[in-house]
C-alpha cells in the first residue's frame, strides 16, 4: 500500500480507485496505440507489466507488514512516498516524463487530499498487516460500493440494477471469505481463533472498514479537486507524495515507538536486508502501477483497462496462497471466486451505463409533448 496506490489502480488498487481519478484527469485518450509494432505498443505486455507490478506491491508490502513485529507503518509508508518521489523526479530530470513545477498556492490546496490520502493508505497498511491477501483483496470490493454510492450523494449519479446485482455479490464474497477467514486457524493447531463471534470482529476487519470509508473519501475529493486544478498523471502523483512525506514523518516520530529496542525489533539482524529490500521493491512498484495503467489504457483502451482490473483480482488473491501458504479452504475459493465475478459483473454494468449515455440524447433536443407543454 503506497501513495500511488490511490490512483494508479485501484484500491486495488484498486482498486476502482483507481479509474474514476483516470478519467477525471483526462490525461490519456481511449484506443490511441499505433499500428507500428514494438515492446511498448504490445497490449499483452502492457497488461501482464500491470498485473505483474501490482501483485509484486502487494507481496511486497504484505511481506514486510505481516511481519511478526513490525508495527512501524507510517515508517514504512514515508520510506516508499520518498522512493517514488525521487524516482519521479529522476525521470523528469532525464526528460521522460514532465509535471508542473512546486507552487505554494496550488500545494496549500492540495493538502487536505494528501492528508486523506495518509488516512487511506495508513489504515489500508494495517488492514493487510492482519488480514491475509486473499481476504484483504475481496474486501478492497466493498470499497466500489462506497464510491458508487457516495457519487450519488455527492454528485446525483444513479446506480443501475446490474450494478446493484454486482454489489450483492461483492457482500456475499466478503461475508464468505470473513466466515471461512475465522473458522479457519491462522496457523495449525492455533486453537484460539475457534470462529467465534468476538473473533470475527478483530482488528484487520475494523481497519478494513475504515480504510474502504478512507478510500471513498479520498477519491470523492480528489476527483473534485483534480477539475479544478486540472492536474495530469504526474502532477497528481508528484504533490500527493511530496505532501504526504511531511505527515507521514511527523506521525512517525510522534506516534510510533523509536527507542532501540523496538528498532532492533522491526529489523531483525537475521532478515534486516531482505526487510529493507522489500520496502524498496515496493516503493518502486507503486511507481511502475502508475505508468502501466496509463500505458494499458494508451495501447488498449479504458473499457479493457477496467476489465483488466476486475480480472487482475484473481492472480492478487491467488498470489497470497501461493506466496504466504495461507490456508486454501472451499469457502476461501468460494469467496475469491464470487469477489471475481461481482467484478466482472461491475465492469460489465459500468461499460453498459457509457454506452448508454452515449446514445442518450440531449434533453434540450427533445421534442416537447403535450405532458411537457
Amino acid at each position: 500500500m503506497s501513495a500511488n496506490q490511490a490512483y494508479a489502480k485501484v484500491p486495488g488498487d484498486d482498486e476502482e480507485k483507481y479509474n474514476n481519478v483516470a478519467e477525471a484527469s483526462n490525461t490519456v485518450p481511449e484506443d490511441s496505440a499505433t499500428t507500428k509494432p514494438s515492446v511498448t505498443n504490445s497490449p499483452m505486455i502492457a497488461i501482464l507489466s500491470y498485473c505483474g507490478s501490482s501483485i509484486l506491491m502487494t507481496v511486497t508490502n504484505k511481506y514486510v507488514l505481516g511481519g511478526r513485529d513490525f508495527n512501524l507503518n507510517f515508517f514504512l509508508l514515508c520510506v516508499q512516498s520518498v522512493i517514488c518521489l525521487v524516482t519521479i523526479e529522476s525521470c523528469k530530470r532525464g526528460g521522460l516524463i514532465t509535471y508542473r513545477e512546486f507552487n505554494m498556492a496550488q500545494a496549500k490546496k492540495w493538502f487536505p487530499i494528501s492528508a486523506l490520502l495518509v488516512g487511506m493508505i495508513y489504515t489500508g497498511s494495517k488492514a493487510l498487516a492482519y488480514l491475509t491477501i486473499p481476504v484483504y483483496t475481496i474486501f478492497k470490493n466493498l470499497t466500489i460500493i462506497c464510491i458508487a454510492y457516495g457519487e450519488v450523494l455527492c454528485f446525483g449519479g444513479s446506480v443501475t440494477r446490474m450494478a446493484l446485482v454486482s454489489f450483492g455479490l461483492m457482500v456475499l464474497s466478503s461475508g464468505i471469505a470473513a466466515w471461512a477467514d475465522v473458522k479457519t486457524p491462522a496457523t495449525p493447531g492455533d486453537a484460539t481463533n475457534d470462529g467465534g463471534l468476538f473473533s470475527m470482529l478483530n482488528a484487520g476487519y475494523v481497519w478494513m472498514a475504515l480504510n474502504c470509508i478512507c478510500n471513498a473519501v479520498f477519491v470523492l475529493a480528489m476527483k473534485v479537486r483534480i477539475k479544478v486544478t486540472n492536474f495530469k498523471d504526474f502532477d497528481t502523483m508528484y504533490y500527493n507524495n511530496l505532501l504526504s512525506i511531511p505527515i507521514l514523518l511527523v506521525c512517525s516520530l510522534l506516534l510510533e515507538d523509536w527507542s532501540s529496542a523496538n528498532v532492533a525489533l522491526n529489523f531483525p539482524a537475521d532478515n534486516r536486508t531482505s526487510i529493507i529490500s522489500a520496502m524498496v521493491i515496493s516503493g518502486l512498484s507503486s511507481v511502475f502501477i502508475s505508468y502501466t495503467s496509463a500505458w494499458c489504457v494508451r495501447v488498449t483502451s479504458s473499457t479493457t483497462y477496467s476489465m483488466v482490473g476486475a480480472l487482475n483480482k484473481l492472480p492478487l488473491a491467488i498470489s497470497g496462497l501461493l506466496f504466504f501458504n495461507n490456508p486454501v479452504t472451499l469457502g476461501g475459493c468460494s469467496a475469491i471466486a464470487l469477489g471475481f465475478v461481482s467484478g466482472l459483473v461491475y465492469t460489465y454494468a459500468k461499460i453498459n451505463e457509457k454506452k448508454t449515455k452515449e446514445v442518450e440524447v440531449l434533453p434540450m433536443t427533445k421534442m416537447p409533448t403535450s405532458r411537457d407543454t
